[in-house]
């Protein structure tokens, strides 16, 4: 058997990327699209096992002690080939060529998140949102390569973007089929890479994306905008952009479902003889009607002045617990028309009751402070 060394015409001290340039030279001129000679290739077999053997770490380090170039002890694999090889040949379609694989890729998804007020979810609302992201680069329109240049075909493969290799084994010779090691299986090389993107066909910027968040929105939802991600490599098509939102908390108002809560503080003065309130909203001023003789914890019906609802017609409803305010300083005059009144009306003693409890607990959190 010849020695490796000799039949990449390096030293025996070379290299990885010493012995990786000698098979690239001798590739060139034996593969048999360019020299279909039949000592070329038995040449072109020797030059690709010993590249096979030499550029292997373990299998060089083997070879140098005497061995036969592979792993695995007394057992010569070489006389078998790569088992991965024969398997993908039979199973896989190894011995024939795929074609080249495309630069061009689908770009990544990105999500973001979009912070809301709540009175911009009642009726929905238009954001410009500025976004960090990949796009296209403009100074080659995705084709990786300097403006009035474009990919040359790789001489190793000629454009397959695979080399086929002749291995031994059980069933005698087969061809397998691996990524050009020049091209990476692109079956073109980029000579001249845009020096913009640095051959990417894409760079990184900053874009605005106009979105219109949609009535009903809440806290959590994503919303998915198709082609509003990053660019692709190569020009491939843009990923998707998805936006998550999140509504800020409001000191006044809280969200149950599509309806608004609210809780409307009245003096006991008023809730003893009844009172129209304004009291403004998300959305406008509301005249609230307060009845005579109203209790702490009643709610407050306004029909269709909660959320927008985010699947479906019209909206929800504006709810309002009512909070009796007792006032807890009283001058002497006060303090005696308040007895005289207490006299005049007689209650029984204060006692636990469930009355109500359910509305109220809706709304202890307004209640607290």
């Amino acid at each position: 058997m010849a020695d490796h060394y000799e039949v990449l015409g390096v030293a025996r001290d070379a290299t990885t990327d010493e012995i990786k340039k000698a098979y690239r030279r001798l590739a060139r001129q034996l593969h048999p699209d360019v020299n279909p000679g039949a000592d070329a290739s038995e040449r072109f077999k020797s030059v690709t096992h010993a590249y096979d053997v030499l550029s292997d770490a373990k299998q060089r380090d083997n070879y140098d002690r005497g061995g036969n170039g592979h792993s695995g002890g007394g057992f010569d694999a070489g006389n078998f080939g790569n088992f991965g090889d024969i398997f993908e040949t039979f199973f896989g379609g190894g011995g024939t060529s795929r074609g080249p694989k495309s630069r061009r890729d689908r770009g990544q998804d990105a999500l973001i998140r979009v912070e809301l007020d709540l009175d911009e979810i009642i009726f929905g609302t238009h954001r410009d949102l500025e976004v960090d992201t990949a796009v296209l680069c403009t100074s080659c329109s995705g084709t990786c390569c300097q403006p009035g240049t474009s990919p040359v075909t790789c001489d190793i493969c000629h454009g397959t973007g695979s080399i086929q290799r002749a291995v031994r084994s059980l069933l005698g010779n087969v061809m397998t089929s691996s990524p050009c090691g020049s091209c990476r299986g692109y079956g073109t090389i980029i000579a001249t890479p845009c020096v913009t993107c640095q051959g990417q066909g894409r760079v990184r910027a900053r874009r605005t994306v106009p979105v219109d968040i949609p009535a009903g929105v809440d806290t959590g939802l994503r919303l998915q905008m198709p082609g509003s991600g990053e660019a692709g490599p190569a020009g491939g098509p843009n990923g998707d952009l998805y936006l998550e939102m999140k509504v800020r908390h409001h000191d006044v108002f809280s969200r149950d479902g599509d309806d608004l809560l609210a809780t409307l503080e009245v003096p006991m003065t008023d809730a003893i003889l009844g009172t129209t309130a304004t009291v403004k909203a998300l959305d406008g001023d509301i005249e609230v009607e307060v009845r005579a003789g109203v209790q702490s914890a009643e709610v407050i019906t306004i029909k269709d002045r909660g959320v927008t609802r985010l699947r479906g017609n019209g909206r929800g409803d504006l709810r309002i617990g009512v909070h009796v305010a007792t006032p807890t300083r009283l001058d002497h005059k006060e303090r005696e028309l308040i007895e005289a009144f207490a006299a005049r009306h007689k209650s029984p003693a204060p006692t636990l009751s469930a009355v109500q409890q359910g509305l109220f607990s809706k709304l202890r959190d307004r209640f607290r402070g």
